[in-house]
């Protein structure tokens, strides 16, 4: 009888470890779940240039506007579901292919594919700031243009909230880190080298000036290139200037950025500046014109390709 007894009261306990241990397993899978739909709903606000806007967290489906953006999400490893891909520089080709949509061009979104895409995120910069509006109506719509007036501020600003966006506050930090370091070594070089520089875009035979703070100042205000003329004008697309103004300002550096690359023209930058006027400046006869990479410099620029990249040009440029 007693050992009927010891018997059933063993099963009986068995029963009782195992109900334990299912209620367990249920209760750990109950908080796993949770967890998950928590991680899945969190969301986070983004104060930007256009306003605040809530966003969520690590969003899937992504639309991407600005190249600068695209550099960065690109080097964290995010994935993009749509860009236009009209005019994409040759470091981002690989998003022209049929794997990612089309979205329209930087200037002219298309809404009809924004809708079927239906985004988590869209991100733009100034080139789509009159629409803001219309894309915000579709989605959480952000601006991460870079201020060009604060330009290191703004981009690493930029690179950080992203990082925050899609949860990878650690991997952002490491590639700022990078960044910033060729950036501070370029300012050293910089700072121990005599000389003055002009900033100048060709377009079609016309020529436009750059000084501090404007769409280019990035040479003058955060590397420390000193600029031959304090007094131009910081506008968008420059001030106009001739072939006498520049052998005028007589530059010890002459910083070219090439638009018909980029759009197509018959005047190129080389064959522009081809002329006694700019040959008789200190840049030209000490080698010292230095052709920029339009892509980075007027098409993306902003992201953590391209700001390293335009860091060592500029360094590669007073090394000659």
């Amino acid at each position: 009888m007693k050992r009927i007894l010891f018997f059933l009261s063993t099963i009986a306990l068995l029963f009782i470890v195992a109900a334990c241990g299912t209620n367990n397993d249920s209760e750990a899978n109950d908080q796993t779940s949770g967890d998950t739909q928590q991680e899945e709903n969190e969301q986070i606000e983004v104060t930007h240039e256009l306003g605040t806007t809530t966003v969520p967290k690590k969003p899937e489906r992504v639309v991407v506007f600005d190249y600068g953006t695209l550099e960065t999400l690109d080097q964290l490893g995010v994935e993009i579901t749509g860009v236009p891909q009209s005019n994409l520089p040759p470091h981002l080709e690989k998003y022209g292919k049929d794997t990612y949509e089309n979205v329209g061009s930087v200037k002219e979104p298309d809404f009809e594919a924004l809708s079927i895409i239906d985004p988590d995120l869209i991100i733009i910069s100034g080139r789509q700031s009159n629409v803001y509006e219309e894309l915000s109506e579709l989605a959480p719509t952000i601006y991460m243009g870079v201020d060009t007036t604060d330009y290191l501020t703004s981009f690493q600003s930029n690179v950080k909230t992203l990082g925050e966006i899609f949860g990878l506050e650690d991997k952002a930090k490491e590639k700022l880190d990078e960044v910033m370091t060729t950036v501070n070594e370029v300012k050293s070089i910089i700072e121990s080298s005599e000389g003055k520089g002009l900033v100048i875009l060709t377009n079609d035979g016309g020529i436009s000036a750059y000084g501090p703070g404007s769409r280019f100042g990035f040479i003058h205000d955060e590397l420390g290139v000193t600029p031959a003329d304090e007094k131009i004008e910081a506008s968008t697309h420059g001030q106009n200037v001739s072939f006498e103004y520049i052998a005028e300002t007589n530059p010890d550096y002459l910083f070219v950025i090439d638009r018909n690359m980029i759009v197509g023209g018959e005047a190129s930058a080389k064959k522009t500046l081809d002329n006694d006027l700019v040959q008789g400046t200190n840049a030209a006869k000490n080698n010292n014109i230095v052709y920029l990479n339009p892509y980075y410099w007027y098409i993306s620029g902003g992201g953590l390709l391209s700001v390293e990249e335009m860091a060592n040009e500029i360094k590669e440029g007073v090394q000659k």
